[in-house]
Parts: structure tokens; C-alpha cells; sequence
């Protein structure tokens, strides 16, 4: 893959973000942009078992989809005091994948600040995403194709970045929001998934503190190096093309594929995931391979 280094600024001034990242839609992390918040210094993983301790929540790990799983239906619960014992004891695959803080946690709000990046934040959809040592995420992007920006807080987790002109090269499964589960985004077989060696895209490292801006509907594959935890903040899809994909996902795809999953079984993944396979060798010229 044909990866660059995302660009890495102080704390800049919301007419550069704009000019600068926003409208040409580039990548950037942004340090020092929250070091006023209450939440910089607080948030770790002991505060978390302190304040959602007895809070049930759901985890993910990174098993094939399966037909019988229901659209991002948990694959397990349990108290977050266990889960984070549990992050601090071993690694896992277990991960928490959008929590809504203002739902679970209503306190965690006082910690942080909506940002003023020249967007106007869904204030609504505050997400916490956590992750053990090792674990996650397929590659994806997200079902809004929403402006992202995402707060690491604790640890240190590896991120992988395309934008969806890449699509043609990432093996995207149909009616889908991902790559083939079956690729390993962090030593990528080349042999076996040719296509790859021409995607171009970005890769970074975020730390405590550092804010990743993901620009509309950027594919993203985050793999945690340590135990730790991030927080998502999203603003709505500006480009038109980009805001009908939206809703397209919200209101046919998702309602389309899960029909499917229902009639034809695990026959339809299956289908799925060779389609990826055959339609991106398809699409790609003979001199390729």
C-alpha cells in the first residue's frame, strides 16, 4: 500500500483548519487542541471504572460477520469494572464500539467542550470507543459518511486512512461498509490481495490528547498498541454526493442487506464477500497482476 503520514499541527486556528483540511478534505491531527478540557487530565481508564463501573456494555470483537448477527449487535456484555480489569490484565479482542456517553454517562459531559472547527457537531452523538492490546477494527467507514473528529484518550493506537476514491482497490464487500474481513490491514498479503499495492492512503499514531480529523466517509482501519480509548464527535456530510450515499446506507442499504441476511442465510455473506473479491480483480487492468 502507498501510505503517507498524516500531517501533524498545533493547535490551529479554525480558518486553517478549514482552508487547509476541510474543504480539500485532508487527514490532520491537531495537538494541544484539548489540553483546557477537564477531560485531558481525568480521563483515563480507573476514571471510567469509577464514574460507569456498573454499567453493562456491549463489546465487539473481530469474528467474521455472520448472518444470525443483527446490524452492529454486541457480541458480548458485561460490567465495565470487569471489562477494564480485564483491559489491564491481558490483552483481548473485545472492544467498545460506539457508547453514547450522554445516555450511558450523562456526568462525562461537563468534562469536554464541543469544539469549534467551523462545522456544526451532532452534540447529540458523543461516542467512546475502547480497545484491549491488539484488538481492531475492520476496515470501514462509516454508515454517514459523516466529518469525524476523534479524541484518544489513555494508550496509543495505530490508524490506517483511505478516501472512498480508493474504493475500487480495497476490496469492498457489496452492500457493505467494509473491506473483506479475511485481509489483515496490518501486514496485508499482498499475494493474496493484489489490488492492495495500489491503494493510496494515510497512516498515523494518536496518543492521549492527539484529535484525528477523518474527512466524509474515509474508510479507517484502528488497531489499539496499548489498552486505551477514544471519543468521536461527527458533523454531517457537507458534499451532496456524499450526503445522498448517506442516506441511501440509512434508509435502503441497511434495511436491503439485513432482508437478505434473513432469506438467503450465510450463503448471502459468502456471496458477498467473493463479489468483493471477484469485483475488484474485475475492475482493476491485467498489467495489474
Amino acid at each position: 500500500m502507498q501510505l503517507e503520514e498524516v500531517p501533524r499541527v498545533g493547535n490551529i486556528s479554525k480558518e486553517s483548519f478549514l482552508n487547509d483540511y476541510f474543504r480539500p478534505q485532508k487527514p490532520v491531527v491537531i495537538k494541544g487542541a484539548i489540553e483546557k478540557w477537564p477531560a485531558y487530565t481525568k480521563w483515563n481508564l480507573d476514571y471510567m471504572r469509577e464514574v460507569a463501573g456498573s454499567k453493562i456494555v456491549p463489546l465487539y470483537d473481530d469474528r467474521p460477520v455472520d448472518h444470525r448477527d443483527g446490524f452492529n449487535e454486541p457480541h458480548a456484555r458485561m460490567p465495565m469494572t470487569d471489562y477494564i480489569d480485564l483491559l489491564k490484565s491481558k490483552p483481548t479482542r473485545y472492544r467498545i464500539f460506539l457508547w453514547n456517553i450522554l445516555k450511558e454517562v450523562p456526568q462525562l459531559q461537563s468534562d469536554f467542550e464541543y469544539p469549534d472547527f467551523g462545522l456544526r457537531l451532532m452534540k447529540a452523538l458523543p461516542m467512546l470507543f475502547f480497545g484491549g492490546r491488539d484488538s481492531y477494527t475492520f476496515m470501514h467507514y462509516d454508515i454517514d459518511l459523516a466529518n469525524i473528529f476523534h479524541f484518544h484518550f489513555e494508550g496509543e493506537k495505530e490508524i490506517l486512512l483511505f478516501p472512498q476514491t480508493e474504493n475500487r482497490v480495497l476490496y469492498k464487500v457489496p452492500h457493505s461498509l467494509i473491506a473483506h474481513e479475511g485481509i489483515d490491514f496490518s501486514a496485508p498479503d499482498f499475494e493474496a490481495w493484489p489490488a492492495l499495492k495500489y491503494a493510496r492512503g494515510f497512516k498515523t499514531y494518536l496518543s492521549h490528547g492527539d484529535v484525528l480529523y477523518m474527512p466524509e466517509g474515509y474508510w479507517h482501519y484502528m488497531r489499539y498498541l496499548t489498552p486505551g480509548f477514544s471519543m468521536s464527535l461527527r458533523a454531517i456530510a457537507r458534499n451532496p454526493r456524499n450526503l445522498s450515499k448517506a442516506f441511501y446506507n440509512l434508509l435502503i442499504m441497511r434495511s436491503y442487506d439485513n432482508l437478505m441476511r434473513r432469506w438467503k442465510g450465510q450463503s448471502w455473506i459468502d456471496w458477498k464477500n467473493q463479489q468483493a473479491i471477484e469485483r475488484t480483480h474485475k475492475g482493476i487492468s491485467p498489467s495489474v497482476f
